[in-house]
């Protein structure tokens, strides 16, 4: 089954908060905090995103993370992929991995076609998107909205 690793969930919720602190910026501790993550698995997650070039961090008093773009700019696919890499729910869609099969097999084309489906869902929602208050039912109805995009 196709799962998103404890690290890209994270780094999400990390977005998130550094997001909603855009543009002053937000702290290590107060990301942790916010969001029960452990500070030195969080540290490393954002070291990523930083190298990413998605947030820029700052040491000493008043340091702490900032988004280099808008929430606006910033996807969960752009967030997602340099942690959890490519959309890939089967090795034959990984071009690194290939398959000689791929022509005869009669799964690709739906393999092809969710791994498609998931970008395209990752790419049209925003960081801004998370940080609008929403009822439940509005996030559903927002979820909605952009799965009909992608199809």
């Amino acid at each position: 089954m196709f799962r998103l690793s404890t690290k890209g969930r994270y780094a999400v919720r990390a977005m998130y908060e550094i997001a909603k602190a855009y543009p002053e910026g937000i702290t290590l501790d107060e990301i942790s905090e916010k969001q029960k993550i452990s500070r030195v698995y969080l540290a490393q997650i954002l070291n990523r995103l930083r190298q990413a070039r998605l947030i820029r961090s700052s040491r000493g008093p008043g340091g702490g993370y900032v988004l280099r773009k808008s929430p606006d700019e910033i996807t969960l696919y752009d967030v997602l992929e340099p942690l959890e890499g490519p959309v890939c729910v089967a090795s034959c869609i990984d071009p690194s991995e290939g398959c000689d099969e791929v022509d005869e097999c009669v799964a690709f084309p739906i393999w092809r076609r969710l791994a498609q489906y998931i970008e395209c869902m990752l790419k049209n929602v925003k960081l801004a998107d998370l940080i609008k208050t929403m009822s439940s039912q509005e996030r559903e109805k927002f979820a909605e909205s952009v799965t009909l995009k992608c199809f």
